[in-house]
């Protein structure tokens, strides 16, 4: 497994990392400690988290995947960078949420007790808090740093204006500064190639994007002609219909049929085209790669070997072309 600075920062991280949204949820202790088995042996030590995980959950489940992952990183929590996120709710007060002060510092230390360690490589915020000054947050991120709970710090879910904003701030006040954004990314969905990626590129900071293949669709193996199958993103307690609504459409099933025909001309199933396609982006650090079993991540992983040319990736930017420029009336 190839390893690559994450943005500008000194830290090396595994070229795929491994999201564990599906712990305690879509997949038990035993399944998510196979998969997280299989991740390692596949060279992966990036590893994602959120104390809002799992998805698909609710009050009740937050900070389940938390408490999942820190138990299988007893006795080698050093050989792996650990990334965790705040923001959505994990209580019942307005102050359970957001990005303020106080709700930082309370989320980051439960997250270390659920994680049982004493520092977090990379902590980010899972969302842009509009009711909360960016200067107190970030504020907030330079306090953890320098108290060593934190190492580095990063974002979530920005859309490229609170970025870039939040970059400057920080440059501004001689604050820690984000190194790190996780946005939505896939042959589906190629907005952030018009502004977040170029800007991203330029000053240094890493990408690590989530949905590398679109919650399952990119597998070619759902059919517009039944029903979302149970068990799957798609029909997934509070997160199904983000799903649905986000892939289950027409126009991404018509997608997904011209890309399943090129992935067959090419000899290569779709689930590793579709990641290596993310990888090959110069400002890509590493796709979040996920699985509710540990057999499903063997596709992803064949991605960090595979030579994507310059040919097919011409024909896969060209089919998914209308992608970059937004949604298209349906």
């Amino acid at each position: 497994m190839e390893h690559i600075r994450l943005g500008r920062t000194g830290l090396q991280v595994s070229r795929l990392c491994l999201g564990t949204m599906t712990f305690g949820l879509q997949s038990d202790e035993p399944t998510a400690a196979s998969i997280l088995d299989r991740a390692a042996e596949g060279g992966i030590d990036f590893l994602d988290s959120s104390d809002a995980y799992p998805l698909g959950g609710d009050l009740s489940t937050r900070g389940v995947t938390e408490e999942i992952l820190g138990r299988w990183l007893k006795g080698k929590r050093e050989r792996f960078i650990v990334a965790t996120k705040c923001f959505a709710p994990t209580g019942p007060a307005p102050f359970d949420a957001g990005n303020s002060r106080k709700h930082i510092m309370d989320a980051v230390d439960a997250s270390l007790r659920r994680l049982q360690t004493d520092y977090i490589d990379l902590y980010q915020l899972h969302g842009y808090d509009r009711a909360t000054p960016i200067d107190e947050t970030l504020g907030a991120l330079d306090d953890l740093v320098h108290q060593g709970k934190v190492r580095y710090t990063g974002c979530s879910n920005f859309l490229t204006y609170q970025l870039v904003r939040a970059v400057g701030r920080s440059e501004t006040l001689g604050l820690t500064r984000l190194d790190s954004v996780q946005p939505r990314y896939n042959l589906l969905f190629r907005q952030i190639e018009r502004e977040m990626l170029p800007f991203c590129g330029e000053e240094g900071v890493g990408v690590i994007p989530y949905n590398p293949i679109a919650g399952g669709l990119l597998s070619g193996k759902y059919t517009r002609t039944a029903p979302p199958p149970e068990g799957s993103r798609f029909t997934l307690g509070t997160a199904a219909q983000n799903y649905q609504d986000r892939y289950w459409h027409e126009r991404e099933f018509d997608t997904v049929e011209a890309l399943k025909q090129l992935a067959g001309q090419a000899g290569v199933n779709l689930v590793t085209l579709s990641v290596a396609w993310v990888m090959a982006h110069p400002a890509i650090t590493a796709p979040i790669i996920g699985a509710s079993r540990p057999e499903q991540l063997d596709a992803s992983l064949a991605a960090a070997g595979f030579a994507l040319d310059g040919d097919l990736k011409s024909k896969l930017d060209e089919i998914t072309h209308e992608y970059r420029m937004g949604d298209a009336p349906r």
